[in-house]
């Protein structure tokens, strides 16, 4: 079984590790992941819905920045952000559903020090995050400011009948749609797996987003449907006014350590 790193163990892969190839799951497995990622959510649902409570304040705290500067415009595209954002944000979400496949009871404070064990490697990964985060956000601002350059940006409530009904948001939309697309399409395939096994193999960031693409290149079908899948459950989790986020971030969470098990891992729930 691999093993978490431990708190002593060195953020650096050792050269002599060999990274295994990626199974192929067949294209129903992201269902399977998530019934699986739903037993976990209930088996500690104290760690589980708090872990998702605690996201969406955060969340609903950026709305209100962005409400108090004026700048709710740029709420769908914050939506995606923190869509890009959420492997690392999970993180201990992953490493309960690893002790859960171990036959271990996970502990709210065994939960918040998951990424310790892999704390300089995890800092690494999430800053390539960050990065592409703030991409995501740069060119939310820059195509705001091309489409609409000569026109006050539409409040919240207008921006949808103005993305819609007209041709200045209409061209906004597709524009907007395939850069987001493109940026999205890259976050998901170094991400899709890389924190999890960060946590349970000893190897280095640019090793484990390696094997997050390769998992996607060698699994085309069911990773897409998986990406929908999030996606889909992301939008629910917006539409309800970020309310959603509570279960859906955890769900979304334990069904990832599910989908790494599944393509990379030895736990009980990879068989």
């Amino acid at each position: 079984m691999g093993q978490p790193m431990s708190a002593k163990a060195s953020p650096e892969a050792p050269s002599s590790y060999q990274l295994p190839p990626p199974r192929r799951v067949p294209f129903d497995a992201p269902w399977i992941w998530l019934a699986a990622g739903w037993r976990d959510m209930w088996r500690i649902p104290s760690i589980s819905v708090t872990y998702g409570l605690v996201f969406a304040v955060l969340a609903m705290g950026i709305v209100g920045g962005l409400s108090l500067v004026g700048a709710l415009a740029v709420l769908p595209a914050l939506g995606g952000g923190l869509i890009l954002l959420g492997p690392f944000v999970a993180v201990g979400l992953y490493e309960a559903s690893h002790q859960l496949a171990r036959g271990g009871r996970p502990t709210g404070v065994g939960v918040l020090r998951a990424g310790l064990r892999a704390s300089g490697q995890l800092a690494l990964f999430g800053s390539f995050l960050l990065f592409a985060f703030m991409i995501w956000m740069q060119m939310a601002l820059l195509l705001l400011m091309l489409f609409f350059a000569d026109n006050a940006v539409p409040t919240p409530q207008a921006l949808m009948q103005t993305l819609l009904f007209t041709p200045r948001g209409l061209s906004l939309l597709i524009t907007g749609t395939i850069v987001g697309a493109a940026i999205a399409v890259a976050v998901f395939a170094f991400s899709a797996v890389a924190i999890p096994m960060l946590l349970d193999r000893p190897v280095d960031a640019v090793t484990a987003a390696r094997a997050s693409m390769m998992a996607v290149v060698e699994n085309p079908r069911p990773m897409a449907l998986w990406a929908v899948l999030i996606a889909g459950l992301s939008a629910l989790g917006l539409s309800t006014l970020l309310v959603g986020f509570v279960f859906v971030f955890p769900l979304i969470g334990h069904a990832t350590w599910h989908a790494y098990q599944a393509i990379y891992g030895d736990d009980a729930s990879a068989k």
